[in-house]
């Protein structure tokens, strides 16, 4: 089925998203004009307004530039989420009772929460750990997840952020006011960052992740 003019810049918009990015990021990325994806672009005069389509071009250029193919981009415009994927919960003093267990180790019995992991939306990614700054919490090759459109941080938190030289980093949040953020790492050997407000493009909380 042909996408509608709103969900192919639906997917337009998810694609940069899922990037870590603006959609005039995203065009810039692609060796497009930075204006190309504003929402201004995406009708002409006229009442109503006329829709105006990214060209065949430009969605070739971006799916280029990000590696992805036709078919993940057009399930970008899918409006059908997954339902919330959750695992079992225990606490540890639990764990050490009876009954909680099978045989092969596996969960059983009453008692058991629910544990939801993030659940994948258009501004959910993943972040692949590199360096040793926040060894031995997460060490290289470590996994994240953060999710772009969750921008509640707060002292204390581990953050992925993204600074405007492009500079991505994975930090904890030791202070943060107004004009800027100490970002420190875990391993000390690694001094803490001062870094102003007006450099950072994003930063978001780490949700999850894979060891």
């Amino acid at each position: 089925m042909p996408l509608s003019h709103a969900q192919l810049w639906k997917a337009v918009d998810r694609l940069a998203a899922r990037q870590g990015m603006t959609a005039s990021g995203l065009a810039k990325r692609a060796g497009l004009d930075a204006t190309s994806f504003n929402p201004s672009k995406r009708f002409g005069p006229g009442d109503p307004p006329r829709p105006r389509w990214p060209s065949t071009e430009s969605v070739t250029r971006i799916l280029e530039a990000t590696g992805v193919s036709l078919s993940d981009f057009a399930a970008l415009a899918d409006d059908v989420r997954p339902a919330p994927n959750t695992v079992p919960l225990l606490g540890l003093a639990q764990a050490g009772e009876h009954g909680f267990f099978d045989d092969a180790g596996l969960p059983t019995g009453e008692g058991w929460e629910q544990t939801e992991l993030p659940r994948p939306t258009d501004t959910t990614f993943s972040i692949r750990i590199t360096g040793d700054s926040m060894s031995p919490v997460y060490r290289e090759g470590d996994q994240v997840i953060v999710d772009r459109g969750r921008p509640d941080v707060r002292r204390g938190d581990r953050v992925v952020v993204r600074l405007s030289t492009g500079e991505t980093l994975a930090k904890e949040v030791t202070s943060l006011t107004a004009r800027q953020v100490v970002l420190s790492s875990i391993n000390p050997a690694y001094p803490p960052r001062v870094v102003p407000r007006r450099e950072i493009e994003w930063m978001s909380r780490i949700l999850w992740v894979s060891q």
